[in-house]
C-alpha cells in the first residue's frame, strides 16, 4: 500500500509517520508544500492514500489537486473543526483534528481498509475550496473585563498590547501602558485570541502585532521584539518559535 503524507510542519509529519508505522503501515514519501506535491504527483503513480493537512506554509492543499488530477482516497488532517466536518461530507475517507489521537487514526485507517476495493464516489475538490473561501471564521475574544478594586474595567482586545505571565499569574498591558491584572491562563489567552493579530512568542509573553515597534537579532538566532508601551522585560522570540513568528508577521 502506497501511503502519502502532505503536512508542511515537518515534526507533525514525522510523528504521523511514527504513528502510521505502529500500526504496520509504512510511510516512505512525505510532501510539505503545495509546489512540492505538485511535482511529486506528476511525477509518479497515484498513491492509495493521502493524509493531506489543508493549509500549507505556500498555500491550501487542494491546489494540488487543481493542478494535478488524483482518485486516491484522502484523510484530512486539520485543526480547524468547521474545515474538518465539511470536508467529512465531501467524500473523504476521513478526517483528523490536530494533534492527531493514536485510537483515532487506528479507526480512520481501519474505515480506510475496509472501503479500500469498493468505488467510492470522488472528493469534489471545487466544492471543498469554496467551503475555505467562505467558512464562517472561529468566534475570538473581542474584550476583556478586568476588575480594579471595587469596579469592572472592560478592554477591547485592540486596546491590548500584549498579555504576559509573571509569579503564575497573568497580566495584560494596554496602548497606554496600563497593567492589569487577567483571571485566565496564557494557555487558554492563546486559544481565545485572533491567530492574526496575536502571537505567543515564548512560554510567557502574547504580543499584538499592531503594537510591534521594532525586531532585533538576538543571540542563539532568536530575536528581540520592541513594543511601543511595554518596557516591562526584554521580549524574546524563543528560538522554536522564530520561525512561525516570521511567517506570523508577513
Amino acid at each position: 500500500m502506497e501511503i502519502v503524507i502532505v503536512e508542511d510542519e515537518k515534526p507533525a509529519a514525522r510523528r504521523l509517520q511514527r504513528m502510521l508505522k505502529k500500526l504496520e503501515l509504512e510511510v516512505n514519501t512525505l510532501l510539505h508544500s503545495v509546489n512540492e506535491g505538485v511535482t511529486w504527483f506528476k511525477e509518479n503513480p497515484e498513491p492509495d492514500l493521502v493524509f493531506l493537512d489543508i493549509q500549507l506554509s505556500d498555500g491550501i492543499s487542494l491546489e494540488i489537486f487543481e493542478q494535478v488530477k488524483i482518485s486516491s482516497a484522502v484523510i484530512f488532517t486539520t485543526a480547524y473543526d468547521e474545515y474538518a466536518l465539511k470536508a467529512f461530507k465531501l467524500n473523504s475517507v476521513d478526517y483528523l483534528l490536530k494533534p492527531i489521537d493514536e485510537e483515532e487514526l487506528g479507526n480512520a485507517v481501519n474505515k480506510f481498509k475496509e472501503n479500500y476495493h469498493k468505488n467510492s464516489p470522488q472528493i469534489d475538490f471545487n466544492a471543498f475550496r469554496k467551503i475555505l473561501e467562505t467558512g464562517s471564521k472561529p468566534d475570538y475574544k473581542s474584550r476583556f473585563t478586568i476588575r480594579v478594586g471595587q469596579h469592572l474595567k472592560i478592554i477591547a482586545a485592540n486596546e491590548i498590547c500584549c498579555f504576559y505571565s509573571e509569579n503564575k499569574a497573568s497580566y495584560l498591558t494596554t496602548t497606554t501602558g496600563r497593567n492589569y491584572l487577567v483571571d485566565i491562563s496564557l494557555e487558554n489567552l492563546e486559544k481565545e485570541l485572533d491567530p492574526e493579530k496575536f502571537f505567543r512568542i515564548n512560554r510567557k509573553s502574547i504580543l499584538n502585532i499592531d503594537c510591534i515597534e521594532d525586531i532585533i537579532s538576538y543571540t542563539n538566532s532568536r530575536l528581540e521584539v520592541k513594543l511601543n508601551t511595554f518596557k516591562d522585560f526584554q521580549l524574546i522570540v524563543s528560538r522554536e518559535r522564530v520561525r512561525d513568528f516570521k511567517t506570523w508577521i508577513s
